[in-house]
């Protein structure tokens, strides 16, 4: 199922599903609202998106009201997720899925937010988007390309041939919005080659294998996997956690792999990837494509849980296309 582009004058629901609000500096909200407002937008908050508590989150009843008053709401057409955080996952039984059926929206967030992007996709048939943060939204700088690869998915109707960013960066932009660390961007490069098309399933690796073995989590079959980690993934911590979901029912039917942007305090190098992905004998005969535009890097591109992805990979170059 896939809901309806967005559109100038679409209202964007801010929701908190997993980190509050009231964690992101009021300049930085500011300055994403006035994003989206340039897009052609109307932005409203959830009622208890600056709730907070001593995790840094709220509880689960007032996350769940939020959720469901954005998807129930004929006037938002999209809603965008606050931040990541650790706690979506606790709000998997209480989520109203024919409520979120018969309304069907653009959700759009990462990280944490895999949880209920995969869990949506599961139970409903609904395509949701890993893509940036309202928060994310507020970087002044090496931004342009999340913003482009936003308005592609979420605002016209073709194909999205998914190039390399010119730059990237791995900093506390948060912190410090005008001394960022910007280095050139090699692309891509392929571990495995070869073709493939498929649905696109995944986000946050570690989040993603939360759902193992419950009623959430969605098949595997002719799925092209996105996976990414943040900087608590070592590459000890990868290896075991991409071997779990290696190990789901159905794997045999993956039809690709695509690995996202490490960060640098991750500690993980091509060379020690390339060692991971070759010990997997699970994977020999899948093509699989490494230093994408996603993940918990700058800048990453928007795809569709639940769309479609092409991957044609060789050692000359690699190529990914995605739609809904």
């Amino acid at each position: 199922m896939k809901p309806a582009k967005l559109q100038a004058g679409d209202e964007i629901r801010i929701i908190s599903p997993s980190m509050s609000l009231g964690v992101i500096a009021e300049e930085q909200i500011v300055a994403a609202t006035k994003k989206l407002e340039a897009f052609g937008f109307t932005v409203s908050f959830s009622k208890h998106a600056y709730e907070r508590d001593g995790f840094d989150s709220s509880s689960v009843d007032s996350r769940l009201e939020d959720l469901h008053s954005a998807f129930s709401d004929p006037k938002v057409k999209g809603i965008l997720t606050t931040l990541g955080g650790f706690n979506c996952n606790q709000l998997l039984r209480g989520l109203d899925f024919g409520l979120i059926a018969a309304n069907p929206k653009r959700l759009c967030g990462y990280s944490d937010i895999t949880v209920l992007q995969n869990a949506i996709y599961a139970k409903t048939g609904l395509i949701t988007y890993s893509g940036p943060h309202f928060s994310t939204l507020s970087m002044r700088h090496g931004n342009e390309y999340t913003s482009d690869y936003f308005v592609k998915m979420m605002m016209e109707d073709e194909e999205v041939d998914v190039l390399p960013s010119e730059q990237w960066s791995d900093d506390a932009w948060f912190l410090d919005q005008e001394n960022r660390v910007f280095e050139a961007n090699a692309g891509p490069y392929a571990i495995h080659e070869g073709y493939a098309e498929g649905t696109i399933i995944g986000g946050n690796l570690c989040t993603l294998n939360l759902l193992q073995g419950t009623e959430f989590m969605p098949s595997l079959r002719d799925a092209i996997l996105f996976v990414e980690d943040d900087y608590e993934s070592r590459p000890g911590n990868f290896d075991r956690d991409l071997q779990s979901l290696l190990h789901q029912p159905g794997f045999a039917q993956v039809k690709a792999l695509v690995i996202g942007r490490f960060q640098r305090a991750s500690q993980m190098t091509p060379e020690i990837l390339r060692s991971i992905i070759k010990s997997k004998k699970e994977l020999q005969h899948l093509p699989v494509i490494a230093d994408v535009n996603f993940g918990h890097v700058s800048p990453i591109f928007t795809f569709p849980v639940g769309g479609r992805a092409v991957v044609k990979a060789s050692k000359q170059k690699v190529e990914l296309r995605i739609s809904e």
